[in-house]
Formats: structure tokens, sequence, C-alpha cells
């Protein structure tokens, strides 16, 4: 999380829905954890749910798998990021830097049940084959029932309680209007137009 109070997020936008755009939208996030190996990451799918857990899955060989059940870890989303060239602003005596969207989320990990894990599976391709523009959304139950099996056996299941939320939201909030508005044109001309129309948002 940014140390400056201006980046963690706006008083005029609902924070927790500022979350659960996040979450859906990017759909993909990094889990930390210090292991008796020492720090380890996972990069997993997302889901967040209406009582505020996160549920993923790993590989039943993945380095966290056998770490994470009872333990207390930290979720990471990033949303979209992207240079801010000095070069836009009108004071010479300005600096590049890197604006960007982040959430980071701590709590405590259980591991979920077979059934529970077959749920997160069904939810998670659901959730992602409805944004898929072409063709008839692919379903579980399009598998055989001893191949799905097999493969459910070699994952696990796992829900994050959150209970502590730390966005960071650096947006250029700290600058000027004028320098705002030429910063936002700066990224447009660059394409980065998902970074440069939350510029816009925050703006207001």
């Amino acid at each position: 999380m940014h140390p400056n109070p201006a980046f963690r997020g706006d008083a005029k936008v609902d924070q927790r829905a500022l979350y659960t755009a996040l979450i859906e939208e990017v759909g993909f996030g990094m889990v930390f954890l210090t292991t008796p190996d020492g720090p380890r990451v996972a990069h997993v799918p997302l889901l967040l749910t209406d009582a505020g857990t996160l549920r993923f899955h790993l590989a039943l060989g993945n380095a966290l798998t056998r770490h994470l059940d009872g333990a207390r870890a930290l979720a990471v989303v990033n949303g979209p990021d992207g240079y801010v060239s000095a070069r836009w602003y009108t004071d010479p005596d300005q600096v590049p830097t890197w604006n960007y969207v982040a959430l980071e989320m701590e709590g405590p990990v259980r591991r979920m049940d077979r059934d529970g894990l077959h749920a997160l599976l069904e939810d998670v391709s659901a959730h992602h084959e409805a944004r898929v523009s072409t063709g008839t959304p692919w379903t579980m139950d399009k598998m055989a029932r001893i191949k799905r099996d097999r493969m459910m056996d070699m994952i696990v299941g796992f829900e994050l309680t959150v209970e502590a939320w730390r966005p960071t939201v650096k947006l250029s909030q700290n600058k000027p209007a004028e320098d705002r508005a030429r910063l936002i044109e700066g990224i447009k001309g660059e394409g980065n137009l998902a970074l440069a129309a939350l510029m816009e948002q925050f703006g207001k």
C-alpha cells in the first residue's frame, strides 16, 4: 500500500464496489505466504463472495498448498497501471512516476472440502464463460465423471476471509487539475485507455 493517504481510495466512491469491480474485472491475482521453506507466492484465479471471502484453488503440488490451511495470508489484485512521463507536466521540476491500482487483502485461510471445491470450480468457470463472446458456455458436466473426479483430485480449494482491505489508487490525485488533464491525454496517446479512464473517474 502506498504511504500517501491521497492514494488510498476516494471518499466519493463506494470502496467495496471498487474492490468488487476490480476483482471481477481482473479475475486473477497472487497469494503470498511465509512458509517454513521461505516466502512463497501462488498466481491464481480469484472469486469474491458476497460475504467478503476470497475463493481460489491451487494445484496439489503447489508449494503453498500444504501450508495455507489455518494460516494468515495476503492476496493481491493489480488493476490498470502505466508509466507517467515528466514531459507531460507544465512544471519542469517534476519527475516520472508510475500510476496504478492495486488491492491487498489479508486474512485467515481455510481449506475447502470437496463439495466446496466443486462449487468453486462451477462458479469460476460460469463467471468467465459468460464473458466469452462466441459459442456455447462450457460447464463441468460436459466432462466424463471419472475424468472430472481425477482432475479434482489434483487441486485444492481455499477460502480467505478478508479482515483487512488495503487499496492503492495512485492516479495523480495529488496533482493540479491542469496537470492531470495533460497526463490523461499523454496516457491516452500511449494507448493505455483503461488507466486514463480511471484517472478521469477519480478526478471528478
